[in-house]
């Protein structure tokens, strides 16, 4: 078995249709094509992709047709959960074709066990509603994967984060009923990562006896405003991505990476030692 696997995470793509900016700023679907042109170049290229929620801004068909065409031009295996944004008949339909996505059943919820990492992906969305939930039905279904390898290092993935941010319209319309939730986890150890979007943001914070991970957005990032009942605002600071990079002697170690061109990478040194 392979002992070293890294997967990248992305979040938030809020697509629109026709060509419609969000919020009559932001060009969401620009900036998932420029996202992918820097997953594709990555190198080395990570083990696999996923997508922690609301890809789409309204979850319409002609939404996700236009995300689905980006995200075909992957050249690494991708999985992905809804988010608030999304709709789960839509969410089906446009992605029916990937094995991981369940056929049946109410909940968007699948588990992938291609690598020498688990990933399971929850379904935390309430229909027409912001907030988050994993219902007993939801839980059980956890519960029950997680007990199925006990011994294999998995990480658990879903769209609303289960912490208190500090940003207070987004603590919101978090994950509610959080301690159920982490019940779960701490009846298992090998849970390495926990990994969300929603919050536009990249934060790191325990979680139990884990840790968990949120995602910035492929676009616009949620101001960090941590005023009392302050203003939801957002800002366009510079798209991200998280690579989680897990070996078997060492863990998991989580990388931010800014989405761009930047220059570089240029060599700390040369044929006589230091460059000075």
């Amino acid at each position: 078995m392979n002992n070293t696997f890294v997967l990248a995470q992305i979040s938030d793509l809020h697509i629109k249709a026709n060509g419609r900016l969000s919020y009559q700023k932001v060009d969401t679907l620009s900036a998932l094509k420029a996202c992918v042109a820097h997953l594709n170049a990555l190198t080395p290229a990570p083990d696999a992709l996923a997508i922690t929620g609301d890809l789409t801004d309204f979850g319409n068909a002609d939404e996700y047709a236009e995300v689905r065409q980006v995200l075909d031009t992957l050249t690494l295996p991708w999985f992905a959960i809804p988010g608030n944004h999304d709709a789960r008949p839509a969410f089906r339909d446009a992605f029916s074709d990937q094995r991981w996505l369940p056929q049946q059943g109410e909940f968007l919820q699948w588990c992938v066990d291609d690598f020498p990492v688990r990933l399971i992906g929850l379904d935390s969305t309430v229909a027409e509603k912001p907030w988050g939930e994993l219902c007993g039905q939801r839980l059980e279904w956890l519960r029950s994967q997680l007990a199925n390898q006990p011994e294999k290092p998995t990480i658990v993935m879903l769209h609303h984060h289960p912490f208190i941010s500090g940003i207070d319209h987004m603590d919101r319309q978090n994950l509610r009923d959080t301690e159920s939730f982490k019940q779960v986890l701490a009846s298992a150890p090998q849970v390495i990562r926990v990994l969300c979007g929603h919050v536009h943001r990249y934060m790191v914070t325990q979680l139990g006896n884990t840790v968990v991970c949120s995602a910035p957005g492929t676009s616009h990032q949620v101001a960090p405003d941590f005023t009392p009942d302050g203003p939801a605002h957002f800002m366009m600071e510079p798209a991200g991505l998280l690579l989680h990079r897990w070996q078997q002697e060492n863990g998991v170690t989580t990388h931010y990476c800014p989405i761009g061109t930047f220059d570089g990478p240029w060599p700390f040194y040369d044929s006589n030692g230091l460059i000075d």
